[in-house]
């Protein structure tokens, strides 16, 4: 007989552990929620449904690729790839053409507009040393602190670091950890071409991932337990149990605060409560009138968003455009929020009129704080059988899909390990 093992959990990082653990267990999934996907899934109905929040993935982001294709969902029909771009209205704008790496980002740097030539060297060596020294750092610091020691210009840390870091990182550069940093250009601007590019959602989110995954387990046997929030894992002697439910193993792929109530472990709870988090903004936008957004994805250098998306072009919603506020220090109230994406789309699209309709989504938890110092748990527990999945649980990446992933994939060969199966 194949052990029984849970999984607590169906967003991103839950998901890819069922996907893994199928053919090998009679697999239980528990989300609390009425729909999988976490915080990166659709919400709503009809034309109120949109995606809870902007995500984009990187050519680098291996694992989320193939767990797409595992349960059928072709990553060239619901991303849109593009080679690395950097477009900001009135300041930097970056084109990488399609050349071996690192020649690709030296030629997009010299073709670059918006940066003057020391500017350009500037950047190109700090990027460079972090390349010579393998992308790691002899101790750990923040951003703003190495950009210091870098010398980098006002220009470049306004129009270039911080956009990239609170897009990548979802925390300011002053808090946020230069070794997380270092860790995702390395497998990003610092590995093949393709690595770099960007693959921009051409779907809702819960078609990229979440729903194929449910679908692909249902039809495998597993057992979906959709609005079922799970209330205690808890350790026994013949193996961990959820609530009054025994399993062989259990796989908790829940927030770090969520975690922390469901597990009864003292030291764990303790390393949780050093965690921070910050929120995320989406504006959504409807027009009358088709956008026609310079690029799919630009922002604007000063502006009161960090990027605009053009989600006609991108997924065929039409007239809509989605606006993205990363990890602010002061949440802006709704009105405000509207005005600034607004004024945004305006100054990229000066044709658009008074939106028709709005929404705003607010996560004020969207993300883990990547902060200096920040410890995290590895994939098993104190506790037998008993497993950790999730963004924040990934060992170096900041909270992204890709480390969602990778740390459910982990978690899944880690319980198969203990159980003595081969995957």
């Amino acid at each position: 007989m194949k052990p029984r093992v849970a999984v607590v959990g169906a967003g991103w990082a839950g998901l890819a552990a069922a996907v893994e653990l199928a053919g090998h267990a009679d697999v239980t999934v528990y989300e609390a929620g009425r729909e999988p996907g976490g915080r990166a899934r659709c919400i709503g109905r009809a034309e109120g449904r949109f995606d809870n929040g902007q995500h984009i993935l990187l050519g680098a982001y291996a694992e989320c690729l193939r767990l797409m294709r595992t349960v059928g969902a072709d990553p060239d029909r619901l991303l849109l790839r593009q080679p690395l771009q950097w477009r900001r209205e009135g300041g930097l704008s970056l084109d990488c053409p399609r050349l071996p790496a690192p020649l690709h980002l030296a030629a997009g740097l010299l073709a670059a507009r918006g940066l003057g030539w020391r500017d350009k060297w500037l950047l190109a060596r700090a990027l460079d040393g972090l390349r010579r020294g393998g992308y790691r750092l002899a101790r750990d610091c923040s951003v703003a602190e190495w950009l210091a020691e870098q010398g980098q210009s006002r220009r470049l840390r306004d129009d270039f670091w911080r956009p990239m870091v609170l897009s990548a990182l979802n925390t300011p550069p002053e808090r946020a950890s230069m070794r997380v940093l270092a860790a995702t250009l390395r497998d990003s601007l610092g590995a093949r071409r393709s690595d770099s590019d960007l693959l921009l959602p051409a779907a809702g989110l819960s078609a990229l991932f979440p729903d194929p995954a449910w679908r692909w387990l249902g039809e495998r046997g597993a057992d979906l337990r959709a609005g079922c929030r799970a209330r205690r894992i808890a350790p026994l002697q013949d193996g961990p149990q959820v609530d009054d439910e025994r399993y062989d193993a259990v796989i908790s792929a829940v927030a770090p605060y969520h975690a922390a109530e469901l597990l009864d472990e003292p030291a764990l709870r303790a390393a949780l409560e050093a965690y921070r988090y910050w929120p995320i903004a989406t504006v959504y936008l409807r027009f009358d009138v088709s956008p026609r957004l310079p690029a799919p994805m630009m922002g604007v250098s000063g502006g009161g968003m960090d990027w605009l998306f053009d989600r006609e072009a991108l997924a065929g919603e039409a007239g809509l455009v989605a606006a993205v506020l990363s990890a602010p220090t002061a949440l802006p109230d709704t009105e405000e929020l509207v005005a600034r994406a607004l004024a945004d789309a305006r100054r990229l699209a000066p044709h658009l009129p008074e939106s028709a309709r709005s929404r705003v989504i607010v996560e004020k938890r969207a993300t883990f704080a990547s902060e200096v110092g920040l410890e995290r748990p590895a994939a098993r527990t104190a506790q037998r059988g008993i497993y950790l999945a999730g963004d924040w649980a990934h060992p170096d990446y900041p909270a992204t899909l890709e480390g969602a992933a990778r740390s459910g994939v982990a978690a899944a060969a880690a319980a198969l390990q203990d159980l003595g199966i081969e995957p």
